[in-house]
């Protein structure tokens, strides 16, 4: 994404005129990085310049306290307690700039800092069971409103709905290993139906329909149908677990459901308005959104918490 400045001339310009404007191009991409207590900052390698934004008294940890509609909302004054600059290098600047407890010696050019303006920080808290499918697809909508966490679809009424269950079924075999095989373009159409009752797998209870639940055919009892499997060259040559094998049914009923885990999703965007530089008219810019993947510290954006279905 390219953002537009407009630098008026305050004597840096020897040719222009007075009242001239120039618009210059500063391509730093849809995505910023975090480090220390607390800076966001972009850097483009290829012009050697960087943006960035220091906040005082504000840590990431406090950005990701959101509410009870997964959201967190704030806007802070720009100015000498939260600072946004802008700086040009005469070498190429990179994360160690901004994350080394050590600074790093660059040639700076130009460095310029924002005496007023806004910074408005937005997070929102997606959960979701991670098991391939998208939380829409999930929901049967059966009140009209298009909304997954309103009367939400529970296929094995457990209390999750399914989608942040791992086990929409309640099966004991996540629904990521049951073989949705669900793409955009498909849809279901590969989906496993391993007895062909017109179930698919990670819906279907039975998945070989003899009769004996799949969480049932759990000879371990470790909450894990999947790695039990009859030795018997007959009646299971291919050593498939007994779950799928309508030969074998010998259940060991099951007393629990296994624990479950819920991704969360933070998305982090933030967007300045009203900066006043030295040499930049008032504007507003979308800062982007933050990308934390290469954070050698973990990437905060990615979290998970433990769910415990109700057994039943």
């Amino acid at each position: 994404m390219r953002k537009f400045l407009y630098l008026l001339c305050f004597g840096l310009l020897t040719t222009c005129d007075d009242g001239d404007v120039f618009e210059v191009t500063l391509d730093f991409g849809d995505e910023f990085k975090q480090c220390g207590e607390l800076v966001f900052y972009k850097i483009n390698e290829s012009t050697s310049e960087t943006l960035s934004i220091q906040f005082e008294d504000l840590t990431i940890e406090d950005i990701l306290e959101v509410n009870d509609e997964f959201l967190y909302e704030n806007t802070l004054p720009l100015g000498s307690g939260n600072v946004f600059r802008y700086r040009s290098y005469g070498t190429t600047p990179n994360n160690s700039f901004f994350c080394n407890d050590v600074p790093i010696n660059l040639q700076i050019e130009k460095d310029e800092a924002s005496l007023g303006g806004e910074v408005f920080i937005q997070t929102v808290l997606v959960e979701d069971d991670n098991d391939g499918i998208p939380t829409e697809i999930e929901d049967e909508n059966l009140d009209g409103d298009n909304d997954p966490d309103t009367n939400p679809t529970d296929t094995d009424g457990d209390s999750i709905p399914d989608y942040l269950d791992a086990d929409d079924d309640g099966d004991n075999v996540l629904t990521i290993n049951e073989g949705h095989n669900y793409t955009e373009e498909d849809g279901f159409s590969n989906a496993q139906d391993s007895d062909d009752d017109g179930t698919y797998d990670y819906l279907d209870d039975d998945d070989d329909n003899d009769g004996v639940d799949t969480r049932d055919e759990d000879s371990d009892q470790d909450l894990n149908p999947a790695n039990d499997r009859t030795i018997d060259t007959i009646l299971n040559p291919n050593s498939i677990p007994d779950y799928l094998n309508d030969q074998i049914a010998n259940p060991t009923i099951a007393t629990a459901f296994r624990q479950h885990i819920i991704r969360l999703t933070y998305t982090i965007s933030v967007t300045v308005s009203n900066i006043t530089l030295p040499s930049i008219t008032r504007q507003t810019l979308d800062f982007g959104t933050l990308n934390d993947s290469s954070n050698p510290d973990g990437n905060i954006t990615i979290d998970s918490r433990e769910a415990s279905p109700n057994f039943n």
